[in-house]
């Protein structure tokens, strides 16, 4: 077989979640089991970080997995799901897994894995495992494809486990209330192992604690350690130039200042990260405190990346503690470049001005309500209009998500090209009762072209909703002249 029939076979013999949805759902871990015993416990060959979250925990393993290449380490990444190409699961120092390799795996092992019936995410995982021990990484990040305690890539002992956050997304199979959710996600936490957590309140906070506890585990809340240490300022190119004047000035100084001390603190790295974010005329977000007085930039700026980034930093630290060899600089280069050193995408990615498009990832009632905020902001400081191409799938709370949506936005409704994709007319009519207003299309390319046509360019187009509308998007860049 070649790569594209191989794929075939993957998407129609085994069952992908994906795709379909509940009916390739499989939980429990025996299947998993015995394919990494077949495999040869390729998971113990590398060391291993662990990241859960009901949102957040894409943007978290790229970004960790970003600042260990940074440092030197042969970094394997573990993510889902895939936007564009099947390979984007699968990566070493930001290279995609070879399609000679996919194709190799799969014709070498159906004799095995094939009576097993395995889903489409444990087989994807033991190929991971498998390519990253004969690859010889020295370190994966790996990310939960849902919950935690039951999910496939529980089977590792990690060097550390990270929650992001915890809120309502995949109720039917993870549980109705948060603690719930939040008892699926701490299944992770593994014995002694150090615990990160991102966001977490009132009796999510005290699952966690407890979990923790329980498996005599040392546990770190993001939150709690970084808020009153610094603050979060979303940068312009202009602002960028400005910082680095002043930097530029203050590293002349001849009789520094205790002030200007502390603006010392890492300057060669600070002065190299700005040159190139203006070089590249990049809007990032910068996080300041005592520690990065000039701050420390990051190029991922959606409203969420502020709890991402507090969640990372505090992974970092404590990943130095645990003996990586992690250097500032590695810090500063991985944060401000994570989307070319990782290849990751669809977070609040601009495609292009004149006018804006922006499209985001999130997909759910958490996720919608930073977009929303954003969008919000956009408005009413930029003055702009807002046209949205929207679409969902059909097991997610579509109406608990129309709700947060803005009443005054020029809507696009649409379907993405899964199964489980809601029918625009169906999303319109709801839509509609939700108080929004606008038109339904057949196919996000369809739709995206209706809302370049009826936008002017100083206004705003945003495409998301769900993860596959955005994926569409993206593998049709070419035909919408998106660059």
């Amino acid at each position: 077989m070649d790569y594209q029939n191989t794929l075939k076979y993957l998407y129609e013999s085994v069952p992908m979640f994906q795709q379909i949805g509940e009916k390739a759902y499989k939980p429990g871990l025996e299947t998993t089991h015995k394919l990494d015993e077949y495999f040869g416990h390729p998971h113990q060959q590398f060391k291993t970080i662990h990241i859960a979250g009901t949102n957040g925990k894409g943007s978290c393993s790229h970004t960790i997995a970003a600042v260990l290449q940074s440092a030197g380490y042969r970094v394997g990444l573990f993510t889902s799901p895939h936007l564009i190409d099947f390979r984007e699961r699968i990566r070493i120092n930001g290279e995609m897994i070879p399609e000679e390799y996919v194709v190799r795996f799969v014709e070498e092992h159906r004799p095995f894995f094939e009576p097993l019936h395995p889903s489409f995410f444990e087989l994807t995982t033991a190929m991971a495992f498998r390519y990253f021990a004969d690859q010889k990484v020295d370190v994966a990040v790996i990310e939960v494809g849902m919950g935690g305690r039951l999910d496939c890539t529980n089977i590792i002992q990690p060097d550390l486990c990270v929650i992001t956050n915890i809120s309502f997304d995949h109720m039917q199979y993870l549980g109705d209330t948060l603690p719930k959710i939040a008892k699926e996600k701490a299944g992770i936490i593994k014995h002694k192992t150090p615990i990160i957590i991102g966001n977490a309140e009132g009796p999510v906070k005290r699952v966690f604690t407890l979990k923790a506890k329980e498996m005599e585990a040392p546990i770190f809340y993001a939150k709690e350690l970084r808020k009153k240490e610094g603050h979060y300022t979303l940068m312009t190119v202009d602002d960028l130039r400005k910082t680095r004047r002043l930097l530029e000035i203050i590293m002349q100084c001849d009789n520094a200042s205790e002030y200007s001390y502390f603006y010392m603190l890492y300057p060669n790295e600070s002065l190299h990260t700005l040159n190139r974010l203006i070089d590249h005329r990049k809007t990032v977000l910068a996080y300041q405190s005592i520690e990065y007085v000039v701050g420390i930039f990051y190029e991922l700026t959606g409203n969420c990346q502020t709890e991402n980034m507090q969640t990372i930093l505090c992974a970092l630290d404590e990943l130095k503690k645990l003996g990586y060899n992690l250097k500032i600089k590695d810090y500063y280069q991985g944060l401000a470049n994570v989307c070319e050193m990782t290849g990751l995408m669809g977070r609040w990615q601009k495609l292009q001005s004149y006018p804006d498009l922006i499209c985001d990832t999130g997909h759910n009632e958490d996720g919608i309500r930073y977009i929303c905020k954003q969008l919000e902001t956009i408005h009413q400081e930029q003055h702009k209009n807002i046209h949205i191409v929207f679409g969902m799938v059909n097991d997610k709370d579509i109406s608990s998500v129309l709700r947060l949506l803005p009443k005054d936005a020029k809507y696009y409704f649409t379907k993405a090209s899964v199964k489980r994709a809601l029918p625009e007319n169906e999303l319109m009519k709801m839509a509609t009762e939700a108080g929004l207003k606008g038109s339904s299309y057949p196919t996000v390319v369809d739709a995206v072209r209706a809302a370049k046509e009826n936008c002017p360019p100083e206004d705003f187009i945003f495409v998301g909703g769900s993860s596959f509308i955005v994926a569409d998007l993206l593998a049709n860049r070419d035909t919408l002249n998106l660059h």
